[in-house]
């Protein structure tokens, strides 16, 4: 697969996942998730009204808590958490 076919594949799966989906609640992963996954740092993590849950990791093996970084002036990234 090109690089073109690979980001057409994973747009598609995220724009299932996504796409018309609403936040219902946002909070920190709290220490137990965080230890649960080995990490040392507690990213946002974001509920869906579907029952899902996303949240941004450090890398896509999963390796840490990684932060949210946004187009907003007043506030350019959610940070991580660290315990």
């Amino acid at each position: 697969m090109n690089a073109k076919e690979q980001t057409v594949y994973w747009e598609n799966i995220a724009i299932k996942q996504l796409v018309g989906r609403k936040i219902v609640n946002v909070r920190y992963m709290n220490d137990a998730e965080a230890e649960e996954y080995g990490w040392y740092n507690r990213p946002v993590i974001i509920i869906l009204d579907d029952g899902n849950i996303i949240f941004p990791s450090a890398d896509d093996e999963g390796n840490d808590g990684g932060a949210i970084f946004t187009n907003d002036d007043k506030q350019p990234v959610l940070p991580v958490l660290r315990f």
